[in-house]
């Protein structure tokens, strides 16, 4: 079975996160059959600021604005079976824990969650408070999986590409999906 994934790009700082992600899932087209994309107003600015440019409109997913719930992932019926937030900011994390289904990513984080769907949160954020580990405690008993966005080091990275890398790598292995990528001491 090929994967229909929802991507939400939170506004947190990260935009490079996210970018990888996107690139990473072009090179494994084989394993998915629909990537849908919402792009909060702020992940916009970020990527551009971050970044320096647009290049986010030149990926070939589909992508739908912040209140568009006619978005197939709007429904369980669609079958859209892992949902990934990357970035995912405190305040998005903070809507999805609650419940609050104000715009396409919080319902669509709200319907993966009501059909036992994988839900990834890329966290984003330095250092946590009291409310936001209360609110990936409730994420993480109604089934959903915090990934911080914190690298990893063993692999030797060299670049901040690469560093990030390691946890895009980590998401997509939540996710299900199959790829090359270091593991520990299995080599390259």
């Amino acid at each position: 079975m090929k994967h229909k994934i929802v991507l939400a790009i939170g506004g947190s700082s990260g935009a490079l996160y996210a970018k990888l992600l996107m690139d990473r899932l072009l090179t494994l087209q084989e394993q998915w059959s629909a990537v849908g994309v919402v792009m909060s107003s702020n992940a916009q600015y970020n990527w551009e600021y971050e970044l320096g440019n647009k290049d986010y409109e030149n990926y070939p997913f589909d992508f739908y604005e912040k209140n568009d719930f006619q978005a197939p992932f709007a429904s369980g019926s669609a079958r859209y079976n892992v949902m990934i937030a990357c970035p995912c900011s405190m305040g998005l994390l903070a809507r999805i824990a609650t419940g609050t289904s104000s715009d396409l990513s919080t319902r669509a984080a709200d319907v993966i969650l009501k059909e036992r769907r994988k839900l990834i949160l890329v966290v984003r954020e330095t250092p946590y408070n009291l409310i936001h580990l209360r609110n990936m405690t409730t994420v993480t008993e109604a089934g959903g999986i915090i990934c911080p966005a914190t690298p990893s080091f063993y692999s030797r990275p060299e670049t901040i590409e690469a560093a990030a890398l390691t946890v895009v790598d980590r998401v997509l292995d939540l996710a299900g999906l199959e790829l090359r990528t270091y593991r520990w001491n299995e080599g390259d």
